[in-house]
């Protein structure tokens, strides 16, 4: 064990809510753990303590909290706020992760680009400590056949203690658990083949069709959490013993303009055409497939992101219009999301008269932080617009009681994480989230598709039960899209 010449204070400064109390009770002996608690219930401070509790009782010397890019500041504040200890944080500066490897820290942040770059002296690293390593936002590893994640693999036998921290471990299908479990007991609890884990807990489009194949599926997905139930603590904002505003939803459905709607119907009709001549149209799993179902969901929001000759203003524009006017007239604050960096721009430029600001992942950090610092501080910027894919974790806004999804795209990690930017601790107001629906298209399968990923996500997540799911679900999102995209049956049969 390194020691160092002054060993930092290691005291708690604040106290936790009670139930984050009883998830460090319930991890803290544990070789490994899963901390599953629903977003805004604040799994930094359970982090933090967990972190603190391993070094007080020296069963590490080290703690590594490894979390996203975006997110490394965040941490930082977080630990100047409920600690004493001041961490060292590994980047991709290899020269500043040399000193900070042979320094004394007892905390450091990294993120998880950092942790693949120097997978080998951490390596050796691990080797010189006793270190516990927490994965905050671990549904990053979901995928086994990324790069970091088998970074990550490569790192388990060294480390003495392992817990990964996620609000959505089933960020968008049931089978993104197996990896970041894997990460926990090398398959002991969901198999160490993650084709055979995929095939069985795949929400496919043949359920609806397939009823023996629905039962399968819904058995294999019952049965999830109670593999992982022994290492896994699991709290939702309904079940935490703490008041919260209500939130509430809203989807309004709206007309396309006429271009837009011709526009809809042309790439509608070329989208068809292909499926028809080259297969059964598909969920969202094919690349090919995806980008061309996406082009349906540009074009249902606006169609300038795909064609510059549009001048008309898209269906939706005017009715946000509206929701935002009442919105000030309130005194109130509202978020914006869109799935399109072109659509940020567009709608800031909108409501500049509002004093609107914008995040999306072509500002860099010193522009994004601006943006939310004016948001959270300034009285007259009352429009915040951002696509989920850069403000979805980590922040929190509740200066802003309203969200607003002028469009989504097909992940459900995006749409859950964007929508609970809101609804935090610190929340006083009731929480109005609204979803601008363009009638008769590809968004209303989309509300479809996040319905049944929802849903699906909580059973495999503990959060209801198995008899319960049974009466809520269906599964018509298969052949619902062959309406969206007017796939005609007797057409399909013959070809």
């Amino acid at each position: 064990m390194i020691m160092a010449k002054r060993e930092p204070d290691l005291a708690v400064k604040h106290k936790g809510f009670p139930y984050q109390a009883e998830a460090l009770a319930a991890t803290k002996d544990l070789p490994f753990a899963a901390i599953f608690h629903e977003q805004g219930l604040g799994k930094t401070k359970i982090g933090i303590d967990l972190g603190l509790t391993w070094l007080q009782s020296e069963i590490v010397d080290s703690v590594i909290i490894v979390t996203k890019r975006g997110l490394i500041q965040n941490w930082v504040d977080e630990l100047r706020f409920h600690t004493h200890v001041e961490p060292r944080v590994i980047t991709q500066d290899r020269k500043a992760n040399f000193l900070a490897f042979n320094s004394p820290a007892r905390i450091y942040l990294a993120h998880y680009e950092a942790i693949r770059s120097e997978q080998r002296r951490l390596q050796i690293f691990l080797q010189t400590r006793n270190v516990g390593m927490i994965l905050d936002e671990a549904h990053k590893i979901k995928n086994p056949d990324a790069a970091i994640t088998h970074a990550l693999f490569s790192l388990i036998q060294f480390l003495k203690k392992r817990v990964i921290m996620t609000g959505t471990p089933v960020a968008n299908r049931p089978y993104d658990l197996w990896s970041q479990v894997y990460f926990l007991d090398q398959g002991k609890s969901l198999g160490t083949n993650f084709k055979d884990f995929q095939s069985r807990l795949d929400l496919s489009n043949d359920l609806a069709s397939d009823g023996e194949k629905a039962r399968a599926f819904e058995q294999n997905l019952s049965e999830v959490f109670q593999k992982i139930r022994p290492f896994s603590v699991r709290e939702t904002k309904n079940g935490a013993d703490i008041q919260l505003p209500l939130k509430r939803f809203e989807t309004i459905s709206v007309e396309m303009e006429s271009r837009q709607a011709e526009i809809y119907e042309q790439y509608k009709r070329e989208f068809s055409w292909i499926l028809l001549k080259h297969g059964q149209p598909v969920l969202d799993d094919a690349e090919d497939s995806l980008k061309r179902l996406l082009r349906l969901v540009q074009v249902a929001s606006n169609p300038r992101l795909i064609d510059d000759s549009y001048r008309t203003v898209p269906g939706k524009l005017p009715v946000l219009q509206s929701l935002i006017d009442d919105i000030v007239d309130k005194d109130e604050k509202v978020i914006v999301w869109t799935a399109f960096t072109a659509n940020v721009d567009w709608l800031a430029r909108e409501f500049r008269s509002y004093g609107a600001v914008r995040i999306h992942g072509k500002m860099d950090h010193e522009q994004r932080t601006a943006s939310i610092r004016s948001f959270k501080t300034d009285a007259d910027c009352k429009v915040l617009i951002a696509t989920p894919s850069s403000a979805k974790e980590g922040l929190t806004l509740t200066v802003a009681n309203n969200a607003v999804f002028f469009d989504r795209g097909f992940s459900l990690d995006d749409y859950l994480q964007a929508q609970d930017r809101i609804h935090r601790i610190s929340q006083t107001k009731d929480c109005i989230v609204t979803v601008l629906q363009s009638k008769g298209t590809i968004d209303e399968w989309v509300e479809n598709l996040l319905s049944a990923k929802s849903l699906a996500a909580q059973l495999a997540q503990g959060d209801i039960t198995k008899s319960v799911y049974q009466q809520k679900a269906e599964y018509s999102f298969g052949e619902m899209i062959k309406d969206v995209l007017g796939f005609d049956r007797k057409e399909e049969h013959a070809i």
